[in-house]
């Protein structure tokens, strides 16, 4: 084997190793970036799953109380109902009080919710879905008649759940009429 042999292939050899340095390099760095990225994930998955855990329960302890009320202590009870809402859903009850205010009184009215189930919809780490499941009573004085009504029905709501200075709020409800429906 002549010297500019032994040259080539030694020059052959460097360049394959190179290549296969470039190679590895190229491929431990797209690891440790898909090993990054799924940590990002992973933390943000447990963020969504507390935050929901977190707004589930807060949605089910606030929602007899954002949706029940007695005429004797209706502005009370808009104002607790207020206390739990934010954005625009505020402005909202604020303006209910001035049209509910006046009728329950005059039907001497009395609405009373029970949850019966809720569940997580949608959670992200500061905004979660919750869907529930509510038992209504509404009792008012119905003019001609000598007893007070009483109705009872079934009916889901959904609650939009934000998180502002680490306390869950209702930033939008709505009610849901006919099935569910699926993301």
């Amino acid at each position: 084997m002549s010297r500019q042999e032994a040259r080539r292939r030694a020059r052959s050899r460097s360049r394959l190793f190179k290549a296969t340095v470039a190679l590895l390099t190229l491929v431990v760095l797209g690891l440790a970036g898909v090993a990054i990225v799924g940590y990002a994930n992973l933390r943000w998955m447990r963020a969504s799953d507390a935050a929901g855990t977190e707004a589930l329960a807060t949605a089910r302890a606030v929602a007899v109380d954002m949706l029940s009320y007695n005429h004797a202590t209706i502005e009370e009870d808009l104002a607790r109902a207020e206390s739990y809402t934010t954005g625009e859903l505020t402005d909202h009850y604020q303006r209910l009080s001035e049209t509910l205010v006046p009728s329950a009184k005059r039907q001497q009215a009395v609405q009373q919710a029970s949850v019966v189930d809720a569940a997580v919809e949608a959670a992200e780490p500061d905004r979660v879905r919750v869907v529930l499941f509510v038992n209504m009573s509404v009792t008012r004085v119905v003019s001609g008649e000598p007893e007070p009504r009483t109705e009872a029905s079934q009916s889901r709501a959904r609650f939009v759940m934000v998180k502002e200075d680490s306390r869950w709020l209702v930033a939008e409800l709505s009610t849901l009429l006919g099935s569910v429906p699926s993301e």
